[in-house]
């Protein structure tokens, strides 16, 4: 028996657990306090400064499906501290980059151990507390603990980029990483592996190279437009890849539904869930609040410091409005949500942080750091802290409790491509006011898509009635759900 198979030591596998959840979402918040230092100490160009952020943010959202498969056959323990191993390795690389290229590509690799940390870390947390009744609770430690990256990301990143320089970011990670090993080892619960059905590894490698080619030539268009020749070149492969994982994912969600039982390859998505109105409506409005809120945060980090002079630390600290009623009341607004359903909270929270950037953008660009900024930011980040838990629910209960764990990886994976999507595009404008009101009209549209769609019960297409066989609960289904935050 291990520690953690102990009332009292599950507390301490759960704080472990919750610390690597913070690192995955402190690098998403960092490091656009320090793209100005960058920038500046590199000589990276704008578009390799968006590469920057959306190289983490496209491995993090291409990986997770294909490591929550992983945890199945290895074990949540053993991906957690295997992420954890990587995140920290690349982190020292980033610290050390002498080039833009070498820090991009450090930043993947960061990627692919935070798709590894993020569902193995939920999927510990519901190993350790498997009671229903304590189950809830200990999912909202979690997600608060995580979700407090989004407050200290921007301060840690002010405080130690002004005296220190930007490298000091990534040196951060190193010792954090180091002591979450040592707790790891010491606490975390042991767990099983289980044979799983054989892995979807051309969807895996389509679905990647789709979402790298459509965010390349995203940025290289906001340079030259679509037709210059490297930006057409990435959407032509996009085209391509997408149309590729469509025949596979396709073929894959036929002969599964079936095979009725035994092992069989599972598909990545069954394309027949999106059938579903109120799971189109829940993954549409998360994928647009993450273009919004993420592409509007990477032009807020860049005007404030390079446009308004402010140092690092001042401009994190004119960043915390947006992100702390975010951090604050998402853990609590499930409980409205559970009384309401998952509907209006998804649909008019998202409308509300619309109307806070739309609010930012009409005050002008010059008024973003004042009280009148920051309360425009804060509406912002509350409509986010109210929409996430309906939006996540909505796509759960779409697909019913037997799909509950893959209907979460997807909406998570949906709010990831998203902001990598954001930061591509509002990149690419001339203005933080363009950039602001572009967020505002994303936003505004995953709030009427959600309203539109979620109250909905029915299917968008006639749907076969055929399911995927029934799987037991594992790793890979528990890393899935409550994905709620991020």
């Amino acid at each position: 028996m291990t520690d953690a198979d102990t009332p009292r030591g599950r507390f301490p596998a759960l704080a472990v657990a919750s610390a690597g959840y913070f690192f995955v979402l402190l690098d998403v918040t960092i490091v656009n306090v320090a793209l100005a230092r960058i920038g500046s100490g590199l000589g990276g160009s704008r578009s390799e400064l968006q590469w920057v952020v959306d190289a983490y943010a496209l491995v993090l959202a291409a990986g997770m499906l294909g490591m929550g498969d992983l945890a199945d056959r290895a074990g949540s323990r053993r991906l957690f501290l295997g992420g954890l191993a990587a995140f920290g390795g690349a982190s020292a690389l980033c610290a050390t980059a002498p080039g833009a290229a070498v820090l991009i590509g450090a930043r993947a690799v960061q990627g692919l151990g935070a798709a590894a940390i993020l569902p193995s870390s939920l999927a510990i947390v519901n190993q350790l507390f498997p009671d229903p009744a304590e189950r809830p609770k200990a999912i909202g430690v979690w997600a608060g603990l995580g979700g407090s990256a989004l407050i200290l990301g921007p301060i840690l990143g002010g405080v130690l980029v002004g005296p220190l320089g930007w490298r000091a970011i990534f040196w951060l990670n190193v010792p954090l990483v180091v002591a979450a090993l040592v707790g790891g080892v010491a606490t975390l619960p042991k767990g099983s592996t289980a044979e799983g059905a054989r892995v979807d590894w051309g969807g895996q490698a389509l679905g990647t190279a789709a979402l790298a080619a459509l965010v390349f030539a995203l940025i290289e268009a906001g340079k030259g437009g679509f037709a210059s020749g490297p930006a057409g070149v990435g959407l032509a492969l996009a085209v391509v890849a997408f149309a590729g994982f469509l025949v596979v994912e396709g073929r894959l969600s036929a002969a599964a539904r079936g095979a009725g039982s035994g092992a069989v390859r599972r598909p990545l998505i069954d394309l027949g869930w999106f059938r579903k109105a109120e799971f189109c409506g829940a993954n549409a409005g998360s994928g647009l609040m993450n273009l919004g809120t993420l592409g509007g945060l990477f032009a807020l980090g860049l005007f404030l410091q390079q446009g308004e002079g402010l140092s690092p630390l001042e401009a994190g600290l004119a960043l915390v409005p947006l992100a702390a009623p975010l951090a604050i009341l998402t853990p609590f607004t499930g409980r409205l949500v559970g009384r309401v359903g998952p509907r209006l909270p998804a649909g008019l929270g998202l409308i509300a942080s619309g109307a806070g950037y739309l609010g930012a953008a009409l005050v002008g660009a010059s008024s973003i750091d004042s009280p009148v900024g920051w309360a425009f930011l804060a509406l912002a980040g509350a409509g986010m802290g109210v929409a996430v838990p309906g939006l996540v629910a909505g796509a759960t209960e779409a697909l019913g409790p037997d799909r509950a764990g893959i209907a979460s990886a997807v909406n998570n994976t949906s709010r990831q491509v998203g902001g990598a999507i954001g930061v591509a595009l509002i990149g690419g404008l001339s203005t933080v006011t363009a950039s602001l009101a572009f967020s505002a009209a994303a936003l505004g549209l995953g709030g009427a898509l959600a309203v539109a769609l979620m109250g909905r019960r029915g299917s968008l297409l006639p749907d076969s009635g055929s399911k995927l066989p029934q799987q037991p609960w594992s790793p890979r289904a528990a890393a899935r759900c409550g994905e709620d935050v991020g």
